[in-house]
């Protein structure tokens, strides 16, 4: 192996053009093109390809090219009405409101209606390791519903449940009752709840599935009002004003970086205690 490749997906993003993941899908779809140092013509990119020295990678016919970007780091309190994709297309997506120029990434993506918290870096691979699962990372809500929260709600929520993802993403083939495709069932972790008021409560979670919190109200029988996020991890929303944006400090990137690298750990549920 040439130790000056680059693996593909990492080139592609590091050109600005999309995400890792986005890359590889379109790999996968068959709109990555290679031409080979030596070679007269481009051949269709494969998943797992290296881009060495010399060569050249076209994306949709267009070329493009690795560049060594400044590293940037913000924390954005995102207001409810923002969407949390990096497809310009879109109105409303969080990459415009920011006033960003170039492609960047957001850790924790947070649903339309949702507020609070969103880091946005092009560091992918400090981004990578933050929002993978398997590192049990934490991230911090605030969560506002419509009924009185019981003793049984808040222990269900500690302790884990079976929700359904019916979003395009997690469609299985199967079909259900309405002649529709059923979503994936998926376990939520175990996880920490705190009542913090008749109808509000915080919760923190080491996942992120689509809508989870709103999904596991829901099979509780509860509607949500209101979700915040306050906390990634060692970043804490604090005092930024809802809309506002603002550079991470230079401890708050270092104490962010030692931490995405040592797993977080698998927490037990605790004991409710009622007020």
């Amino acid at each position: 192996m040439d130790q000056d490749s680059i693996r593909l997906n990492k080139y592609i993003s590091a050109a600005g053009v999309c995400s890792r993941r986005e890359a590889d899908r379109l790999i996968e779809n068959g709109q990555v093109m290679i031409q080979r140092s030596g070679e007269d013509n481009a051949a269709a990119a494969r998943m797992g390809e290296r881009v060495c020295p010399g060569d050249r990678v076209f994306v949709n016919g267009k070329e493009v090219a690795a560049k060594e970007l400044k590293k940037l780091y913000y924390m954005l309190n995102k207001p409810r009405g923002i969407i949390c994709t990096g497809d310009r297309r879109i109105s409303g997506n969080i990459i415009d409101y920011a006033g960003l120029t170039q492609y960047i990434s957001y850790a924790g993506r947070l649903d339309r209606d949702s507020t609070g918290l969103v880091l946005l870096t092009n560091d992918g691979e400090l981004n990578d390791m933050i929002m993978r699962a398997s590192n049990y990372h934490e991230k911090e809500y605030i969560v506002k519903v419509d009924k009185v929260l019981t003793p049984e709600f808040i222990i269900a929520m500690q302790n884990g449940m079976e929700i359904v993802l019916d979003d395009d993403r997690h469609l299985t083939n199967e079909i259900g009752r309405k002649g529709k495709r059923k979503g994936t069932v998926v376990r939520t972790r175990p996880c920490r709840v705190r009542r913090l008021g008749k109808k509000e409560f915080s919760i923190i979670l080491t996942q992120g599935f689509n809508r989870q919190i709103r999904r596991m109200c829901l099979k509780k029988g509860y509607s949500v009002l209101e979700i915040k996020r306050i906390r990634i991890m060692n970043l804490l929303l604090g005092d930024l004003k809802e809309g506002a944006m603002r550079p991470l400090t230079d401890e708050e990137i270092a104490e962010l970086r030692k931490m995405a690298v040592k797993p977080g750990t698998d927490r037990q549920p605790v004991t409710y205690r009622g007020r």
